[in-house]
């Protein structure tokens, strides 16, 4: 996830947004909570892959930040070999910068249908860190995505899209790998049903007091323990997909789950790789533990694999996959 830079709403935006808050407060408090049951997965994540796609992604001799070329195409590598074993088709979309080659890694389900979906999480960290959060777990949720995927009966064609240089200092950039796959669909009229961008899903605190927010008053509705996934989308003209995306995820129940229907003003809503989609007029959302509105560990070296909940990234994933299968 690229650099934090919070801004600061003028006036006529903060009186938009008090709006925004009151509406959704009465949304929240108006009737009472539907009780869900929690669906059964036909092929539930695995939490010892899990955690072994994280111990390979983290624990590597060199950090897999852009200045590190062989480190990151010994991930892409692990993550292509790993895609092979499961995919009906695997492939690699290299481009240049700065004289250097770099790797987006592709697969791809149910190939016979013209109309698809991305799921995309970027492997590269911010300097020198194992990113076990950021993005590890992403990366982690599409590896295990690619087993349960396997022989499964699809309405769409479901693309997963590891991608490069996503980080600083190439964040907002064309050089971004998401950037250079979604302008590939655009410039290929390839017709996309949405995209979900996986940015860090494995930490969590149910403390009080463990959840901030861009906006204080943000917690009146969501809380303040850091116990969910936000599902963060365009606050309007968000398109079919993200809405069916966001019910199917809620309605499988793995998960406590909230959405934010985001204006593009308040920091951090557009911090990872959909926002290349939004570029491009794709419908696209976020799914994400909220990073450093939670997790401290952002960007820095204590951003490790002991930090994280697995269990919990676990029913993530499942909820992800559960969403994909059930797309209307």
């Amino acid at each position: 996830m690229g650099l934090k830079n919070i801004l600061k709403p003028t006036k006529k935006k903060l009186i938009f947004f008090v709006g925004f808050l009151f509406i959704g407060m009465i949304f929240l408090f108006s009737g009472g909570k539907e009780v869900r049951t929690v669906k059964i997965s036909p092929v539930p994540a695995d939490s010892v892959q899990v955690k072994k796609h994280l111990v390979a992604l983290t624990q590597t001799p060199q950090f897999r930040n852009h200045k590190n070329i062989d480190q990151l195409d010994t991930v892409a590598d692990y993550i292509h070999q790993t895609f092979m074993t499961y995919a009906d088709s695997t492939a690699f979309q290299e481009y240049t910068v700065n004289g250097q080659v770099y790797k987006n890694v592709i697969c791809s389900f149910g190939t016979g249908n013209s109309k698809r979906i991305i799921i995309g999480a970027h492997y590269d960290v911010c300097g020198d860190q194992q990113g076990a959060d950021d993005n590890a777990t992403g990366v982690t949720a599409l590896l295990e995505l690619a087993r349960v995927l396997q022989n499964q009966k699809l309405k769409y064609r479901v693309d997963l899209v590891a991608y490069t240089l996503e980080e600083p200092p190439y964040f907002r950039t064309e050089n971004m790998g998401s950037y250079v796959h979604a302008k590939y669909l655009k410039d290929n009229n390839i017709n996309v049903y949405g995209m979900a961008s996986v940015e860090m899903i494995g930490y969590f605190k149910d403390e009080k007091g463990s959840q901030d927010f861009p906006i204080g008053a943000l917690s009146w509705i969501y809380g303040d323990k850091g116990d969910f996934i936000t599902l963060v989308k365009k606050f309007s003209g968000a398109g079919p997909f993200v809405g069916n995306f966001i019910d199917h995820f809620k309605d499988s129940n793995q998960i406590k789950a909230e959405t934010f229907p985001a204006p593009k003003f308040v920091g951090g809503v557009d911090y990872s790789d959909h926002l290349n989609y939004w570029k491009f007029n794709f419908p696209a959302l976020m799914i994400t533990d909220t990073s450093f509105f939670r997790n401290k560990n952002y960007h820095k070296s204590t951003d490790t694999l002991e930090t994280l909940d697995i269990k919990r990234m676990t029913k993530v994933i499942d909820a992800i996959f559960l969403s994909i299968i059930h797309l209307k």
